[in-house]
């Protein structure tokens, strides 16, 4: 059966999938999403979408045979087991779900079928990480010992008061919105090792302020005065894993420093090279040795559309898990291994000391 994909939350990111599939000439026939106008209006936008009444009747129909799974993140657990048990493969946003338990739900209902579910993980797709993986897995950098991780907004609080600053709803702030990129890419550029323990500190310092509070951009939607603001809008943390590599992460939604003096994205410190590079960025220089001389040499690589091609290239790898029965590039496993340690810093963060992280990540 050729592939054809519903798609399950009409917001933005449900949006950019729908509107991937069509630059890519995909079918792409059904939408839901809990609020219809959304639906309908996506369907506007995608003439061949056609918006339907219900999940079921998405999911009861014979000629969709995989999903995108692009609601809040409380949904997650529910619509992806859903999905499998009615026989659909599932694309599934980021982050996998709210928490590990939540994870460990979905991994059962993947062991009640032989569909696939493939983490949205965009950013392993991106031009520069791509690059990056081939390099490291030629030895280019060695063994890696060290990685930095940052990711910053000045005053960036998505859709304040609603569902993203509601705990409840979101499973947290930018550590779970933000952090989940960059620890999955220290995750899969290190060959997925083992998490062992982790110390954070998590702040919510500008969300509590919401009269108050003076934003650049609020593509969540505009702020609700009358909502919900209990999540962090800024995480630190240093995770420990088996065999010593450290790796620190700085996420935030809102803080005071000056624009651009922390710049995005991620260190790798290798013994044989090292780099520093953003998630779109179009350059990744290694730094090293050549002899007894310190050298320098930059990756080759096209990274023009980088996130629109990253999209594109997510999209045909799930095309090939489902049409060609391989295994997804981004597993149900990998989500859960970086929830294990985004909830290890939330523990962290509560009692105010390193805690394990749940070693259950370590099945892959």
């Amino acid at each position: 059966m050729n592939f054809s994909l519903g798609i399950i939350g009409a917001g933005s990111i449900g949006t950019v999938h729908a509107t991937t599939a069509q630059r890519l000439g995909l079918s792409v026939p059904l939408v839901w999403d809990i609020d219809p106008t959304r639906s309908a209006a996506l369907a506007k936008k995608v003439p061949q979408l056609r918006a339907v009444p219900s999940l079921d009747a998405l999911l009861a129909d014979p000629h969709v045979n995989a999903v995108v799974v692009a609601t809040p993140n409380d949904l997650h657990a529910e619509i992806a087991c859903r999905a499998l048990d009615a026989g659909k493969h599932v694309l599934l946003e980021k982050p996998m779900a709210l928490n590990g338990p939540e994870c460990d739900r979905i991994i059962e209902a993947l062991g009640r079928t032989d569909r696939r579910l493939q983490m949205g993980f965009v950013y392993r797709h991106a031009p520069a990480p791509q690059a990056l993986h081939a390099e490291i897995s030629r030895g280019g950098l060695g063994r890696i010992y060290h990685a930095k991780c940052s990711m910053y907004r000045h005053r960036g609080i998505p859709g304040l008061g609603g569902w993203f600053t509601t705990k409840a709803r979101s499973g947290g702030g930018p550590l779970i919105d933000l952090g989940v990129h960059v620890i999955d890419q220290v995750l899969w550029l290190c060959d997925f090792p083992r998490a062992a323990s982790a110390s954070g500190a998590c702040y919510a310092t500008f969300g509590p302020r919401m009269k108050d509070y003076v934003f650049e951009e609020m593509w969540a939607g505009p702020p609700r005065l009358d909502g919900v603001f209990d999540v962090e809008d800024h995480a630190t943390a240093l995770v420990r894993f088996e065999g010593g590599l450290t790796m620190e992460v700085n996420v935030t939604w809102a803080g005071n420093v000056p624009d651009k003096s922390l710049p995005d994205g991620i260190a790798l410190f290798g013994e044989q090279g090292g780099c520093r590079f953003t998630l779109l960025g179009d350059e990744v220089t290694i730094a090293g040795e050549q002899g007894r001389t310190l050298a320098a040499r930059r990756l080759a690589f096209d990274s023009d559309r980088a996130l629109d091609r990253a999209f594109e290239a997510q999209l045909r790898s799930f095309q090939s898990v489902v049409e060609e029965h391989r295994q997804p590039m981004a597993t149900a496993r990998h989500g859960r291994q970086v929830q294990s340690i985004i909830d290890a810093i939330y523990r962290s963060s509560d009692e105010g000391r390193e805690v394990a992280v749940d070693q259950r990540d370590a099945l892959r």
